[in-house]
């Protein structure tokens, strides 16, 4: 464990219960706590994480909500993960999945050292391909591809008829151009894309999977995990354990529910605005089959 005392500040990511609590504190947007005493990673003090897929090993994207704070005054790392304790924390502004997604992909690639660690390419019809730890991949040309396979890593491919890959675990998978395509299989990873006809995919536990595009498709696989589609046309599907759904007004949304064995119980889907859904409201299913309505980041 390593302390220091007056160190600047540090920009992290936090995640609370649906009613924006952490361990029975009481937080709100555009507020900032002091703590009393020393902080001590994992014990006492204000705690969030400095890369921000580690937040959904302590608040899983199905029933939390997360936000960009600012932590200062006294610091403690245990070492395990980014993990900060924080004798003070400021709640700066709320971040949906989306943003937690697009901070991974900053975060990671502004850490890389290249070229050792990172691939990038920036013509058409070409690939990047990074398979080392805590590297990235990057393809801005169209008909490209790009894929990270090391842990800590993140794929980002901008160009038209792309595709992101990462197999890492706490990776991070990014397609912003049309018809491409976004996918995460690592534990604590996310699957984004923006553009039209698109989809994003992710496997891992403690995932999320985002779709920005007309006609497209998010999918989560894994227990834990949660599927957004904002575009038109599209559709929202998550599979696993105590995962959520949700789609905009001319989408349609899955869920699924299994029991602690992991067996399928229920399984439904539904167009927003049948069955009384509501567009971009997360949902999951109950024991008994029926839709409950989940709060929003």
């Amino acid at each position: 464990m390593t302390k220091q005392e007056n160190a600047d500040k540090i920009i992290s990511y936090k995640g609370f219960d649906k009613d924006m609590k952490c361990r029975d504190f009481q937080y709100e947007i555009g507020k900032t706590y002091t703590h009393d005493g020393e902080p001590i990673a994992c014990e006492s003090g204000f705690h969030a994480c400095e890369y921000p897929l580690d937040v959904f090993t302590y608040y899983p994207p199905t029933i939390s909500v997360f936000a960009v704070v600012e932590q200062s005054g006294s610091i403690s790392r245990k070492g395990s993960d980014s993990k900060v304790a924080s004798s003070k924390i400021s709640i700066e502004s709320s971040l949906d999945l989306p943003g937690i997604i697009n901070a991974a992909i900053e975060y990671t690639v502004s850490r890389c050292n290249p070229p050792t660690e990172a691939a990038s390419n920036t013509g058409y019809q070409g690939a990047a391909s990074n398979t080392g730890n805590r590297g990235a991949a990057s393809n801005t040309g169209n008909r490209g591809a790009a894929s990270n396979t090391g842990d800590y890593g993140a794929a980002s491919n901008t160009g038209e008829h792309g595709a992101a890959s990462n197999t890492g675990n706490r990776g991070a998978a990014s397609n912003t151009g049309d018809y491409g395509a976004a996918s995460n299989t690592g534990y604590r990873g996310a699957a984004s894309n923006t553009g039209y006809y698109g989809a994003a995919s992710n496997t891992g536990e403690h995932g999320a999977a985002s779709n920005t595009g007309n006609r497209g498709a998010a999918s989560n696989t894994r227990d834990y995990g949660a599927a957004s589609n904002t575009g038109e046309h599209g559709v929202a599907a998550s599979f696993g354990y105590l995962s959520k759904s949700k789609s905009s007004e001319t989408g349609a949304i899955v869920c699924i529910y299994r029991n602690q064995d992991g067996e399928i119980v229920h399984i439904k889907a539904s167009k927003v605005g049948v069955n009384g859904i509501k567009p971009n409201v997360w949902y999951t299913l109950n024991e008994t089959g029926e839709f409950v309505e989940l709060p929003n980041e």
